[in-house]
């Protein structure tokens, strides 16, 4: 029976929104690259290199997951090692200067959705009284913002951490750290909930939290199945997240 927490640190894709996948080169941001290079590189050609930056960047992110302390690359980098590499420099210079906008539009997701249970989950803990936090990798977390705030759940947490913006990336254990810091509550006091073994309940042992909780999304059935750290508990959705919290209050006699 796990204790009560204090507070809540939540991934992202996979826990709070359904993360569908998207081609790697998506027809729209294929037409904004050419227009921001002005023609200068072939359609056919951003096409192939977005598909082939798309695959490299996964094994970056694998690749220093692995490390102690994995940190974010910035916008410009991730074009620059990524996708532009081999483009005149005059179209690398002009990917440069929209990075931000370009990595929002590869991040953004026209289907995401809130994962089912997740808004009734959120409200009670709200309701409880306990501060809530996103924890996320992200390419852009103003997406991620973007979405939260059309989805009316925003409002519901007191503070939201994006491996762009802070430069450091799960399992990094201070981007959990630096989430409790802003909430107030030690970590040792708080859930963290995520649907990867290696990156949030990796991040979750490694800075302490009083518990990992795994929820089950598409990305956890794709991962080795070796980790380095095993949850607390396992669940299915936002329903289960609110089931659990249910049972650890109750125990407490909340």
């Amino acid at each position: 029976m796990l204790r009560p927490p204090r507070a809540l640190l939540l991934d992202f894709g996979g826990v709070l929104a359904d993360a569908p996948s998207q081609p790697p080169a998506p027809p729209d941001l294929i037409r904004q690259l050419s227009e921001v290079v002005a023609g200068a590189v072939p359609i056919e050609r951003i096409a192939a290199d977005l598909e082939a930056g798309d695959r490299a960047y996964a094994r970056w992110r694998d690749t220093e997951g692995r490390s102690a302390e994995p940190v974010e690359l910035s916008h410009a980098q991730v074009w620059a090692e990524f996708v532009t590499r081999t483009w005149p420099r005059t179209a690398r210079e002009a990917v440069e200067r929209e990075a931000t906008p370009l990595a929002y539009a590869w991040n953004w997701r026209e289907h995401w959705a809130v994962r089912p249970g997740i808004a009734e989950a959120l409200h009670a803990t709200a309701e409880a009284g306990l501060p809530m936090a996103v924890v996320s990798n992200a390419l852009c977390g103003a997406a991620h913002r973007d979405f939260l705030a059309a989805a009316g759940l925003s409002g519901l947490f007191a503070a939201e951490f994006y491996s762009d913006e802070v430069g450091l990336r799960k399992p990094n254990p201070r981007l959990a750290l630096l989430a409790a810091d802003a909430i107030g509550v030690p970590i040792g006091q708080c859930w963290f909930v995520g649907d990867s073994l290696h990156r949030d309940i990796a991040c979750a042992r490694r800075a302490g939290a009083q518990a990992a909780i795994l929820m089950r999304s598409p990305r956890t059935d794709r991962e080795p199945v070796r980790a380095e750290a095993e949850p607390d508990a396992r669940i299915e959705d936002g329903h289960g997240l609110l089931a659990l919290l249910r049972q650890s209050w109750g125990t407490a006699g909340v």
